[in-house]
């Protein structure tokens, strides 16, 4: 059981003015939404706006990550969210047992606007949120598709944001379309790594001649990013490249089921001695930079993180034609292929003649487009408009 949650004192809460923002996260893992929510906090104007991480682990990665913000317990946490658990009537009614207890925390701490970041944290909040008279953003970083953003949302978000606009709710009768704006997520543009030290770095570490061409994958091991579709370009790789190729795959698998397919994937291709799993490393930024091309084969992906990143760092993309991919190359500043064909993968990361020099325009297109500053001042927008 978690400790009871902290609250203000009525007579420091009465004195308080500023806009409170409760950002609650499900589980103990992080992953783009959390990178996105701590760069958001930091730009915003402590003298209007007191945001409040809620934690289900006191204490836990987390709880870590967003060390030195103001922080509080979930009341309403029971047992840790288990990856590919099947939604059932028992799970969902688990959901409903913290509806009250969270409704509660949020009226006791004078909650104005509850944001939530990902699937399960919405599920777990919007009916509290509401019931507590607090404001509700529902902020969209997956499928348009999802289950909750199709029929929760309209009926208890007061704002949809959305990652790019192939996220943004589908239009219809039931829909909260109407309500949902597009707001890219944000990034340290600042970023700058020295690529060719970071290569020379992974080449050492690899024992590989200088002349292989690093090819990266970064993310999850998970269907959707198609780490299976990756280890077959990998192979097709080794029949029309003029050099030698790595496929370096950076990141883990999030069930033991996808890790014994790629392993499998690995041996039946007979691309052991060009696929290495990296695990997951940190900064990613390093590692992006240290390869030739990031690949990202993805399918339905709302907006990857990884790909801003490597347009920050100057290394250059090819990706799947689909979902958010399209929107963030736009402009001709990433080759862009058709979806779930390893070949044409294959065949973009050798062909792209000019890919420094698309690289460079990516560079300064992402330092524009995806700044912490004008991210903040995106939802600052948002939250000012919602203040009651």
């Amino acid at each position: 059981m978690n400790a009871p949650s902290p609250t203000l004192q009525p007579a420091v809460a009465a004195q308080d003015d500023r806009l409170r923002i409760c950002f609650p996260f499900s589980g103990d893992s992080i992953g783009g939404s959390h990178i996105s929510v701590r760069g958001l906090m930091e730009h915003l104007d402590p003298a209007l706006y007191r945001p409040v991480v809620v934690t289900e682990v006191p204490g836990g990665m987390i709880a870590n990550f967003f060390a030195g913000h103001e922080q509080m317990d979930d009341p309403g946490a029971q047992r840790l969210f288990v990856p590919g658990e099947a939604f059932t009537a028992r799970k969902f009614a688990r959901t409903l047992t913290g509806v009250l207890p969270r409704a509660r925390f949020l009226r006791r701490n004078r909650i104005d606007i509850v944001h939530v970041n990902d699937g399960r944290s919405s599920a777990n909040w919007a009916l509290a949120a509401r019931l507590a008279g607090a404001k509700l953003i529902w902020h969209h970083r997956g499928d348009p598709g999802a289950l909750g953003l199709r029929l929760l949302a309209p009926a208890l978000a007061h704002r949809v944001l959305a990652v790019s606009s192939f996220a943004l709710p589908p239009a219809g009768l039931w829909s909260a379309r109407k309500r949902a704006s597009v707001v890219h997520s944000p990034f340290d543009t600042t970023l700058e790594v020295d690529r060719s030290k970071a290569r020379e770095a992974l080449i050492r570490e690899l024992g590989v001649p200088h002349d292989t061409l690093l090819l990266g994958y970064f993310g999850a091991f998970v269907p959707r990013k198609r780490p299976l579709l990756f280890v077959d370009m990998i192979a097709r790789m080794g029949e029309i490249s003029p050099r030698p190729v790595m496929g370096l795959m950076f990141g883990q698998a999030r069930v033991p089921a996808m890790d014994i397919a790629l392993r499998k994937r690995i041996a039946a291709t007979g691309v052991e001695d060009r696929v290495k799993l990296m695990g997951y490393r940190t900064p990613g930024p390093f590692w992006i930079a240290a390869c030739d091309r990031l690949v990202v084969p993805a399918v339905g992906e709302p907006f990857g993180r990884t790909l801003v990143e490597a347009m920050l760092v100057g290394t250059p993309i090819v990706a799947a034609r689909s979902g958010g991919n399209v929107e963030a190359l736009e402009g001709g500043i990433g080759l862009l292929v058709e979806p779930d064909d390893a070949g044409a993968l294959a065949r973009a990361c050798i062909e792209g003649s000019d890919a420094d020099a698309m690289a460079l325009r990516a560079q300064v297109n992402a330092r524009a487009r995806f700044s912490e500053a004008a991210h903040c001042a995106q939802v600052s927008a948002i939250y000012k408009a919602l203040r009651p």
